[in-house]
């Protein structure tokens, strides 16, 4: 013992390190708990000898064949600042090069995800999202602990489950599972007032649309996409406008069975506009299982009734309503009745005409898009 520089030795746990430690055997425990076969403890002149997470300089070295060494210095440091010694990073990022998300494991047995956002726009989204009608939301959705804008990056709190991208689970569980996802949908259109719609059809983007769907699109579908976007030049701006994710799909939500509970991620397109427009990447998932449909639209608060009336006549075309084509009311085929609509408002506002073809093309699927052109089927409004 040496008691003018040393209070006491002990036995501790990891998860109970007493405080004030001496910062270089932290450093070491650091280390240790986070697997790396070493650590280098930096110390400048005037640092105290104690340990002060704010002053840690302490550098992990990943062993060979090391992959997850977590982001580039800048972020990670911003990610450190946050929420303290990172001891582990996981690689959670999708298979494509625009992607960087990272699972941090802190000191003390915390977890958060890191994210590097591809464009300062797509910033923007997700921290304002996160800041303003995300936390409605509840435990559905991950909080924000920090953002820089400078870096682009985000930290935010960890969700459970695992994505339905992918899943597969028994019918019974898939149609309750997709109530929920109609459940939370509502719960995202109702997270905060709705306001007078104040844009118009992003006709600007088609070019770039078209280009990417090119490849895919059979003889006379680009010319008919172009004389719809020529229509619909003419047609007024939005009445209202709510919350919307944007990117409603599968692999953006997370499903835990054992807490029974359903969690949706990633917000960086999310932005104000028509509900609708967050079930036409849902609608892929339930194309060709009408239950799953219905329990979508159940959950949100519009069933079909479907199982109260007679079945339609089949729907070769449908029309948009004349009022406000991309809202709500446009997602209904021209042969259903008022009944059936499952969005509020939905019912046709003019007579069906059986030989219109489809008015609203979501190009940013354009395998489905092709195909279902090409099988003459109609496709839920895009954005």
């Amino acid at each position: 013992m040496e008691p003018e520089v040393c209070d006491a030795m002990d036995w501790f746990a990891f998860d109970e390190l007493p405080e004030p430690m001496v910062a270089y055997c932290r450093a070491g425990l650091d280390a240790y708990r986070a697997g790396a076969r070493m650590g280098v403890h930096f110390q400048e002149p005037g640092d105290p000898i104690a340990y002060d997470p704010a002053l840690d300089r302490t550098l992990l070295i990943p062993g060979p064949g090391s992959h997850d060494t977590g982001p580039d210095g800048a972020v990670g440091d911003f990610a450190e600042r946050a929420v303290g010694r990172i001891t582990g990073w996981t690689n959670v990022s999708w298979a494509r090069e625009e992607s960087r998300v990272w699972r941090a494991h802190g000191a003390e047995g915390g977890e958060w995800y890191v994210k590097i956002h591809q464009n300062q726009r797509f910033h923007q989204r997700e921290a304002a999202a996160l800041r303003g009608w995300v936390p409605a939301l509840g435990a559905a959705a991950p909080r924000l602990v920090a953002a820089d804008a400078a870096l682009r990056a985000v930290v935010l709190t960890a969700v459970g489950g695992r994505p339905l991208h992918g899943a597969v689970h028994p019918p019974g569980e898939q149609r309750r599972i997709f109530h929920r996802n109609g459940q939370l949908a509502a719960a995202i259109h109702t997270s905060a007032p709705p306001r007078p719609g104040d844009t118009t059809l992003p006709l600007g983007k088609l070019e770039r649309h078209l280009n990417g769907a090119r490849p895919h699109l059979a003889p006379g579908d680009e010319g008919f996409i172009r004389a719809t976007a020529r229509q619909a030049a003419a047609l007024p701006t939005l009445d209202q406008v709510v919350p919307t994710h944007n990117d409603f799909q599968l692999r953006n939500l997370r499903w835990d069975a054992t807490t029974d509970t359903l969690y949706v991620i990633d917000f960086e397109r999310s932005e104000a506009g028509t509900a609708v427009r967050d079930f036409v990447r849902l609608s892929d998932a339930w194309h060709g299982h009408p239950d799953l449909q219905e329990a979508v639209t159940d959950g949100y608060g519009r069933p079909s009734h479907r199982k109260k009336r007679p079945a339609s006549r089949s729907c070769p075309s449908w029309t948009p309503s004349p009022e406000s084509p991309t809202a709500p009311p446009t997602a209904t085929p021209s042969c259903w009745n008022a009944a059936d609509a499952p969005w509020p408002g939905s019912a046709p506002h003019s007579t069906p005409d059986l030989h219109t073809r489809s008015s609203n093309v979501d190009v940013h699927r354009p395998r489905t898009v092709g195909a279902a052109l090409r099988r003459r089927q109609r496709i839920p409004a895009g954005r």
